[in-house]
Parts: structure tokens; sequence; C-alpha cells
């Protein structure tokens, strides 16, 4: 493939944009990203006119594909052709906030706001609030956006910034704490339960390699939390309306969370967040409360048109039975392309989510028919349960540079786009073929 165009997009934007980019993750595909021109269905075609099997479909808000339904653009197109922005509210927020409470288990009341880093940003400022304290338990290799609460690495005992800029007495309220690991919570909580304001997890660690939870973790953490009058707050930036389809990832699992946080598909592509949950709590944002939320472009009316068009499509046809079933004919193909090609190696993903994690495991993958052919369960019986990424800190002992430095550029010469390292998810959308399945489990055979 030809890429000179895209090369000298690259050289111009490092002029002007730092690192080239809007968005640091964008930089990581080598030796440079390509810049794209336009979406078409489940494929993208790039500055040069190369057309790729699109598995990113923008980091996940594209449940529908590049094209939208005719019923989505005429909304969208309707409100900006009625003006842009009002600074008023407007009757689509209402629709989209009750079509949201109608359909997700734990939501009550809803608050929109304008990315998934300002929906998990005000949901501790919320849960502190609640509470009367301040610290906040995430865990260790997950993200949950670009805040000063949740960049912290390390462990309980030892937290500290995970980036310049955050000064250390703000990691000190953040409490790291490894994903599906029950004890570890357990003595968390033993430790500081009276000083911690909330418990903030993806239901799976989709940002990072896709760790699924092991039977009960979930329960545990909820139990915790109730125990010490904590909130349990789900984001579900990544996983709602994409996993458990429209109840989301809760209804899936079963868990009835405080507090949710949403983005990504909940703006049908356009830029959005929210945070969900109970009255008694969402209801404390000002003005009805005491505790500060506000933004210009909150509800913004063209991304309300797409998200509530967006989840009603959905609503209305086969959307998550095909974008699942997508999901499931990867991970079967990839299961069995891995244990021929690559047996350290883990297939990964649920529902419409999938993933190749590079893991260095020295047990051979699971035999065809077992609980694991369709994405790791985190299956005790399985002979590599030991081995298999339990969470985000895992990532790091994965065979990054190698999935960054050859995997990765392999693939998109063989026309397929998948996630830019090994931290991102990919996504069916619902536009993607049986075509692009078979086109892309080639490439796997060719590049792995």
């Amino acid at each position: 493939m030809n890429h000179d165009r895209s090369r000298e997009l690259y050289d111009r934007a490092l002029s002007v944009l730092p690192g080239g980019v809007n968005s640091a993750v964008r930089a990581a595909p080598q030796p440079y990203p390509v810049f794209a021109r336009t979406g078409d269905g489940g494929h993208v075609v790039d500055a040069d006119g190369n057309r790729y099997v699109d598995w990113i479909q923008g980091l996940g808000p594209l449940l529908l594909g590049h094209d939208l339904p005719e019923s989505v653009t005429a909304a969208v197109q309707k409100r900006v052709a009625d003006g842009p922005l009002f600074g008023m509210p407007t009757e689509l927020e209402v629709d989209h906030a009750e079509f949201v409470a109608r359909h997700v288990p734990s939501v009550e009341m809803l608050r929109f706001v304008n990315s998934g880093t300002e929906a998990t940003v005000s949901a501790v400022r919320l849960a502190r609030a609640v509470t009367g304290r301040n610290k906040v338990v995430v865990m260790q290799g997950g993200y949950h956006g670009a805040q000063e609460s949740t960049l912290v690495e390390g462990d309980a005992d030892h937290p500290r910034p995970s980036t310049n800029g955050i000064p250390q007495s703000f990691a000190e309220h953040t409490l790291p704490v490894p994903f599906n690991d029950a004890d570890a919570a357990k003595r968390v909580f033993e430790e500081h339960g009276d000083d911690i304001a909330c418990v903030l997890v993806e239901p799976v660690q989709a940002n990072a390699g896709i760790a699924y939870p092991v039977d009960g973790y979930h329960e545990t953490l909820r139990d915790l939390c109730t125990g010490a009058g904590a909130l349990l707050v789900w984001d579900e930036v990544i996983t709602g309306f994409r996993v458990g389809g429209l109840q989301c990832a809760q209804g899936k699992f079963g868990i009835d969370p405080d507090l949710t946080t949403f983005g990504k598909i909940i703006g049908g592509g356009f830029p959005v967040g929210a945070i969900g949950g109970k009255t008694e709590y969402v209801e404390q944002f000002t003005p009805s409360g005491e505790v500060f939320q506000a933004g210009t472009f909150s509800g913004h009316p063209a991304t309300m048109a797409a998200g509530l068009e967006t989840l009603k499509f959905a609503a209305e046809n086969d959307v998550y039975d095909h974008v699942n079933d997508i999901g499931r004919q990867l991970r079967e193909g990839l299961t069995d392309i891995v244990a021929e090609q690559a047996p350290g190696y883990t297939v990964v993903g649920t529902d419409s989510i999938f993933k190749v994690a590079f893991t260095r495991a020295d047990s051979p993958p699971q035999a065809e028919g077992d609980t694991c052919t369709n994405g790791c369960r985190q299956n005790p019986d399985c002979p590599r349960f030991e081995e298999c990424p339990k969470g985000g800190r895992d990532v790091s002992r994965m065979e990054t540079d190698r999935y960054a430095r050859l995997f990765r550029p392999a693939m998109r010469e063989a026309g397929v786009l998948v996630s830019q390292n090994q931290y991102e998810a990919n996504f069916v959308s619902y536009a993607h073929t049986e075509e692009d399945v078979e086109r892309t489990l080639d490439a796997y055979r060719e590049c792995l």
C-alpha cells in the first residue's frame, strides 16, 4: 500500500499538534498513523485511497458503523438545521434520558456531559460529596479518562501519579488494587473503609487488554461498598449499550451500581458523556443539589438526536444479535488460529468486542468445546487460568512491542485495521459482514 499522503499529513501535523495528534493513542501506530478520509459501513478509506476493514470503529462509539441509518442522519440534520446550540434545554434531552432510564436497570436519573472523562470526573466528585469522604478505589492498569483522581499507579500503600502534572497529594486519595482480586479489595476496605467514597470499576476491563471478571468478583465489590457506606460506580463508557445490549453490562452481570458513567455509544458517534444512577444521588448535582456540575455543550442537540436515534434503531432491529454473532465468529476463529500459530497468546472479549492478547503462556490453549473458545472467561478449570490476563497490570507483561512494531503494521498492509496497541479493544459494528470476518481471519493467519 502507498501511504505517501498520510506521511505528508503527519509531517505537517508534527509542526502544529503535539506528537502530530489530538489524542495520544492515535500516535501509537508504527511508524506513523494513517489519516482517515472517509468511512464506509464497516470500512475506512485513508487519505491515500487505501480501503480497510475497520475494527477500531472510532474506539467504540460506532455501534451501527460509519454509514448511519437514514433515521439517525435525518434526526441529526434536522437538529443542525434548527440551530446548532441554544444554551437552553430541549425536548430531546428529556426523550434521551427517559429512554436510557427505561432500559438500564440502575438508572433513575441522568446528567448528560461531553465526554467519558467528564462523566467520571463528575461521578467521583458526586461520590465524595454524597459520602463526605475522599478516597477512591480504582483498578490497577485501568483507565477512567484523563482525570487527576484516576491517573494513578502503584498500589493502595504506595499510590503515585502516572503522569507529570498531578501532585502527589492528589494521588494519596486514590487506592489502586488489582482487578479480579477479591482479597485485595477486602484488605483495602478493612484498612480504609471509613474513608472510601467509592469504587470506580469497569464491568469488563476493556481498556486494558479486555479482562473478563472472575465469578463473584463484582458481587464482592457490591457487598463491600454497601457494608462500608461507599458508592459503587460502574464505568460503562466502553461497555454501555455494547455489552449486555440495551441493559448494558450491569444487566448482563446482574449488578446494581449506585452510579454509572456512560460515553461513546450513548452519543451515537458524537462527543458525549453521562452520569446515571439513583435519584437520591444524581439529584445532588446543581441546580437541585449542592454538587456543582455544568457545561456549555452538555446535552447538545445534535448529540442527543444521534444518541437517541441510534439506541432506538438498536431496539427496533437485530443489531445486538448481529454484532454479537460476528464477535463470536471472530473469537472462535481466532481461537483456532492462535492454537495453531501462537499457542501462548489468549483470545479475549465478549459480545461485540474482541482481541488477541499477546500473552506469554506456557500451557496449551483449551481444547475445542471448552468454555473459553469464545474468548477468555476466567474459568478456574482452564489449564491456563493462572496465565490468562486478569487485569490491566497484566498488559505490561505482554509482547507489546511485537504487537506495535510487527503485527499491527502487517495487518494494516493486509487491509485490516485493529486497535492501536495492546490496551485497546476491537469493536464490531452492525455494518460488518461475514465476508469481513473471513478477510480478517485470513489476515491474522498471515500476520501472527
